[in-house]
């Protein structure tokens, strides 16, 4: 196996026991990136020359017997993430010439455990989308990559980055991490500092990791999760070991399948996928129950009253000012925002609120609840409406913030990991929701899978 192949736990555990030099790491992840890059536009900027920097500065730290959690690791960082003196472009012209004067708090706390940036992963401009539309997908260059984390699930599904980090608002995440084959969590609101992050709606903005398995994903929290004062949402989490152990048995765990929403409208052969999944829970030893999810149809309308007027007001000097520096979908959107009147606003925090609470009343009789990731896998590029077997019509991006919005709304954690491919071959997910700070079941979960169900591993690009 090829250095650029290995998981981030994997690559950790080399270079720990020192069967791997940094420099080798990191080479072999630059060379991928140089390999594939131009066929999938998955970074926005690459600095190569730090990065090389940073795998000898480990590469010293190893000999000397010096180990740190992520020592010489390479990863990807979204580019809405600060890294001192590099653009944070934001996949915006807005943006142009913009250098971040510090680090993001996760940059910081990812330097200090001795991970290797090595670029800045493509986004949706500001984040506001699901497609990102100058990357490709890792396993068919003619279908979307999902967004708007879209670079960094692509970099980790093809080798270029051994692990990197998204935002997820409303499925930024999971959605391109199912769509590409990757495991994307989007940690409990609160739990992962924002400081630093370009923001699209701060009351639903989220930090996290996209990685190869569900046992990278607990390593990379375990370094991100923490208070940050500087964040007015940060919280103290509860102290947990988030590793999952080496035994999949997963008896007494109750597993919630929904009988609503998350199986409407859903592409048979994902739902297929997702039932086989469950099943091999089952195995394993989860107990399934069907429960009835709570005030589903309208998550995606108490979103849209969220995102759009805190996204509107943080963009309103530029947007009056210089409008045209936007592309036109996320202006449209950003204009709509600045329309919607403060009461509707405050309606959509009451619904919020209201569905809170009846989602902890729902969890609190399993341990997880299992669905679909996205309803359909990643459809083609400019194909913008999907036409369901009932003859309703519905556009893509809609279609896939359905299964997503209700953990942001409610903030609860959701793990999205493969659980096959369809007929064309396209990666099929399933996420795990839980209830807040209990990440670590939804990740005992996800490896118990895992580890009787191995992922796709590192898409072939061609």
């Amino acid at each position: 196996m090829r250095p650029y192949e290995l998981s981030l736990a994997d690559a950790a555990e080399a270079v720990r026991e020192r069967r791997l030099s940094p420099v080798e790491l990191v080479d072999s992840v630059l060379e991928r990136l140089e390999e594939v890059e131009p066929h999938l536009g998955a970074y926005a900027s690459v600095d190569a020359e730090s990065a090389r920097a940073g795998a000898r500065r480990a590469e010293r730290e190893a000999a000397a017997g010096r180990f740190r959690p992520l020592l010489g690791v390479p990863v990807g960082l979204k580019d809405l993430i600060d890294v001192a003196g590099r653009p944070t472009g934001a996949g915006s012209r807005v943006r142009e010439g913009h250098r971040a004067h510090s680090d993001a708090e996760v940059t910081k706390r990812l330097l200090a455990a001795g991970a290797v940036p090595i670029g800045k992963t493509r986004t949706h401009e500001f984040a506001y989308g699901l497609i990102t539309p100058q990357t490709r997908n890792a396993w068919d260059r003619g279908r979307i990559a999902g967004g708007s984390s879209g670079g960094s699930a692509v970099a980790v599904a093809a080798g270029s980055a051994t692990f990197a980090l998204g935002t997820d608002t409303g499925g930024s995440i999971r959605v391109p991490s199912a769509l590409n084959g990757a495991v994307g969590l989007k940690p409990t609101y609160g739990l992962v500092s924002r400081h630093g992050v370009t923001p699209l709606s701060w009351s639903l903005d989220h930090v996290g990791p996209i990685t190869r398995t569900a046992r990278d994903a607990a390593l990379a929290l375990s370094v991100l999760a923490g208070h940050d004062p500087r964040d007015p949402a940060s919280v103290p989490a509860p102290s947990a070991d988030l590793r999952p152990g080496p035994d999949p048995d997963l008896t007494g765990l109750r597993v919630g399948v929904p009988r609503n929403h998350y199986f409407d409208r859903v592409d048979p052969e994902v739902e297929a996928a997702v039932q086989r999944a469950v099943a091999r829970l089952e195995e394993l030893g989860a107990r399934t129950v069907e429960v009835e999810i709570p005030l589903a149809r309208y998550a995606q309308a108490v979103l849209h009253g969220l995102v759009a007027p805190e996204a509107a007001a943080y963009h309103e000097p530029t947007l009056r000012t210089a409008p045209e520096l936007y592309g036109e979908d996320v202006r449209l959107l950003l204009e709509a925002g600045a329309r919607l009147s403060a009461p509707d606003h405050l309606r959509a925090q009451r619904a919020r609120t209201l569905m809170r609470r009846e989602w902890a009343r729902l969890l609190e009789g399993v341990d997880a609840i299992a669905a679909p990731a996205t309803p359909v896998t990643a459809v083609r590029t400019g194909e913008e409406r999907l036409t369901w077997p009932d003859g309703s019509a519905e556009a893509v991006s809609d279609a896939y913030v359905r299964l997503s919005a209700p953990a942001n709304v409610t903030g609860v954690p959701s793990l999205s990991v493969p659980v096959g491919r369809d007929g064309a071959g396209m990666p099929i997910g399933m996420q795990l929701l839980g209830r807040p700070f209990t990440e670590a079941v939804l990740l005992r979960i996800g490896h118990a899978y895992e580890q009787a169900e191995p992922g796709p591993g590192i898409a072939p690009v061609r």
